[in-house]
C-alpha cells in the first residue's frame, strides 16, 4: 500500500470534504463514520478533528466512544483482568452500539442517539441523555477492534501503528492487549478491510492511503 505524507489538519479536512458527498447505503437521512485503532493511536484525537471539520460545514455532529460501551467489569473479567481474547471478544457491547447507535440511524429510525452508556471508572450506567441528531447529521464512532464486525459506516479509517510502534505507545500495564491486536491483525486485516489507512508511527507526522476511488 503506497502511503503519502500529510498534516493531520489537512487529513481532517479531506475527510470532511469527501464526507459532504457520501450517503448511507440504506438511504437513511444521517451518516456513521467510523474511525479505528488501538488506544495507543489517539483515535479520538482524529475524530475531534473531523467532528470539527464537519461543524464548519455546517453539519451537526456526534462523536461517540466505544469506551462508553464497555460491559459491566463482572462481565469483562470474567476471565481475568488481563485476558486478550476476552478484550476482544467481550469487553465492549456490540450489542448495545448496534441498539443506542446504528439502530436509530438507520432508514425510518429515530435519529436517537445514546453517546455513551456505561462508565468504566465507577462501573455504574452513566445515564446520558440521548441526542437528537437531525436530517444530514453524522455520528462518528471511534475506538479499537471497530471493523469486521458489519457495522453500516459510509467511510471507515483505520488508524495503524506497527507492531514495535504499538507496543512503545502502550502503556506498559496495557501491553497484555498486545495479543488481541495481533489477532486482530491476523483475523480482520484492519488495513484491507478499511476505506482509509492513516500510519501514525510517528504522531507528528501521518500518512495516509488517499481515497483513490472510493
Amino acid at each position: 500500500m503506497r502511503l503519502e505524507a500529510i498534516t493531520w489538519e489537512r487529513l481532517a479536512g479531506e475527510l470532511a470534504r469527501h464526507s459532504d458527498g457520501l450517503t448511507a447505503a440504506d438511504g437513511a437521512p444521517w451518516l456513521t463514520l467510523g474511525i479505528d485503532g488501538a488506544p495507543a493511536a489517539r483515535t479520538g484525537d482524529l475524530a475531534t478533528r473531523v467532528a470539527d471539520e464537519l461543524r464548519l460545514r455546517g453539519r451537526s455532529v456526534l462523536v461517540v466512544s466505544t469506551e462508553g460501551f464497555l460491559r459491566p467489569a463482572s462481565l469483562r473479567f470474567e476471565y481475568g483482568k488481563e485476558d486478550p481474547d476476552s478484550y476482544a471478544d467481550g469487553w465492549f457491547d456490540t450489542g448495545a452500539l448496534w441498539r443506542e447507535v446504528f439502530g436509530p440511524l438507520e432508514a425510518g429510525g429515530s435519529g436517537r442517539v445514546l453517546p455513551d452508556l456505561w462508565d468504566p471508572v465507577t462501573d455504574r450506567a452513566t445515564r446520558t441523555p440521548y441526542h437528537q441528531l437531525p436530517e444530514g447529521g453524522v455520528v462518528i464512532v471511534h475506538g479499537p477492534l471497530l471493523l469486521g464486525r458489519w457495522f453500516p459506516f459510509a467511510l471507515s479509517v483505520h488508524v495503524r501503528l506497527s507492531p514495535g510502534a504499538l507496543r512503545r505507545r502502550t502503556a506498559e500495564a496495557e501491553r497484555w492487549t498486545l495479543l488481541a491486536f495481533a489477532r486482530y491483525e491476523d483475523e480482520v486485516a484492519p488495513a484491507d478491510a478499511a476505506d482509509v489507512v492513516v500510519r501514525a508511527d510517528d504522531p507528528l507526522h501521518p500518512a495516509w492511503s488517499g481515497l483513490g476511488d472510493f
